[in-house]
């Protein structure tokens, strides 16, 4: 009998990672879906109905992610209700996923909450965002100054009402090691018990997440006067330098308590880091033990309701992830299906289970396949066959410039049946 591990030597685990202590964090890892509220700021986006967020929500709840923000309360009347309608529906089904809803620091932002959550009886984490980096404070003419007092007056608003905070400091990656510290203590001084780190311009890479981290829990937290497993630390990324996988990984690997991201990391300009890569992976790295069946088909959801295209090579989703053509590769899968062992097909050319996350290999006939490819397309489909009408799909498939259609083969049995 051969063990599933000797056949995998996994360079990824052969050197230690860093120890995660439990008792200084105030939870496992979380995640939360941003997919409703920052990826509906992509240029492409289109805004679902209140039945399609609905469904979302559900997938969600189904994929254990713990936290959602529902949206902007601040952008009007329209999404206003949305957000009630979703926090009726999460209050009647019992949803154990705890609601969010962006705010800027201004008490017109916070206010609705207040009525939000005294209507539903669920607390609403108001995530306040405010800009910190020297930069935005030039274009914007703030003063450090200005920056305080605002954060103040927000946070004291909320907390007098009993409204949970979690203090966001927009372009954190870019921010001065002062400002993040000054803003940051007196907000925790004041009653947040979270905070957030935002990579808003995909500007940093996992090195930079390790020193803000390590700034963050060495020096801002303990200078707060508060114990690390009293604050929870968030961590939020983009993608404009293609990295928010890569940082959120990171981020978990330096000790953040909850990971942002969206469905297809759909989101501003090149979007946010995607939050379904990042559970793939933190699955696979054995981080977390969620069931994710269901991922599959909340991906295809996400891409039919919002309407950002999918491209077709996107890791673990994209309708080209687990097919192929190649006829070594194709081989050595049906070799494994041959032998009843859909552990080891899943495996022998994929670095991605594809039956963990509701999928599975499919193995297609192209100008690079071999006769095998063609049989075995056959047999799954429980089609007769004799050497000369393998012969002439090979043919056919090797006049092909790209992989043929499961129509084309069709056609291409019923032209050899009719002789032509």
């Amino acid at each position: 009998m051969v063990n599933e591990r000797d056949l995998i030597y996994d360079w990824n685990k052969v050197q230690s990672e860093p120890h995660r202590n439990p008792g200084s964090h105030p939870h496992p890892v979380w995640f939360d879906d941003e997919t409703l509220r920052d990826g509906l700021q992509s240029p492409s986006a289109r805004n679902p109905s209140i039945e399609q967020k609905i469904e979302l929500l559900s997938f969600m709840e189904d994929l254990g992610i713990q936290k959602v923000d529902l949206g902007l309360p601040g952008a009007g009347q329209f999404h206003l209700s949305h957000i009630d309608s979703l926090l009726s529906h999460m209050r009647s089904n019992d949803y154990q996923i705890r609601p969010g809803c962006a705010v800027r620091t201004v008490i017109s932002d916070i206010e609705p909450l207040i009525e939000l959550q005294s209507r539903h009886e669920i607390q609403i984490q108001a995530s306040a965002f405010l800009g910190t980096s020297p930069i935005r404070q030039y274009a914007e003419g703030w003063t450090m100054e200005k920056i305080m007092n605002t954060a103040e007056v927000a946070v004291e608003f909320a907390v007098d009402n009993d409204i949970p905070v979690m203090f966001v400091t927009e372009d954190t990656t870019r921010s001065r090691p002062d400002d993040i510290k000054a803003v940051y203590t007196r907000a925790i001084e004041l009653g947040a018990d979270r905070i957030c780190i935002c990579d808003t311009c995909g500007h940093s890479t996992p090195r930079g997440v390790q020193s803000l981290m390590s700034f963050i829990q060495e020096e801002v937290i303990p200078d707060s006067g508060i114990k690390r497993r009293d604050i929870e630390i968030n961590w939020h990324g983009h993608q404009d330098r293609g990295l928010g996988v890569a940082n959120n990984l990171a981020a978990v690997e330096y000790g953040a308590d909850v990971i942002h991201g969206t469905a297809l990391g759909v989101g501003e300009r090149s979007g946010n880091a995607p939050l379904d890569q990042t559970l793939v992976n933190l699955s696979l790295m054995g981080v977390i033990s969620n069931d994710l069946t269901n991922l599959s088909e909340y991906v295809r959801k996400a891409n039919e309701y919002i309407e950002v295209p999918l491209p077709k090579n996107y890791p673990i989703f994209g309708d080209d992830a687990f097919e192929t053509g190649t006829g070594v590769h194709a081989s050595a899968v049906i070799k494994a299906l041959r032998k009843g062992d859909d552990w080891l097909a899943d495996r022998v050319y994929s670095g991605v289970p594809a039956g963990d996350f509701g999928l599975r290999q499919i193995i297609r006939i192209g100008h690079m396949s071999g006769k095998s490819n063609i049989i075995h397309w056959l047999e799954s489909r429980n089609i007769a066959y004799d050497e000369s009408l393998v012969s002439h799909l090979f043919e056919t498939a090797k006049s092909q410039r790209r992989l043929m259609t499961d129509d084309e083969v069709h056609e291409a049995i019923k032209l050899h049946e009719e002789g032509v």
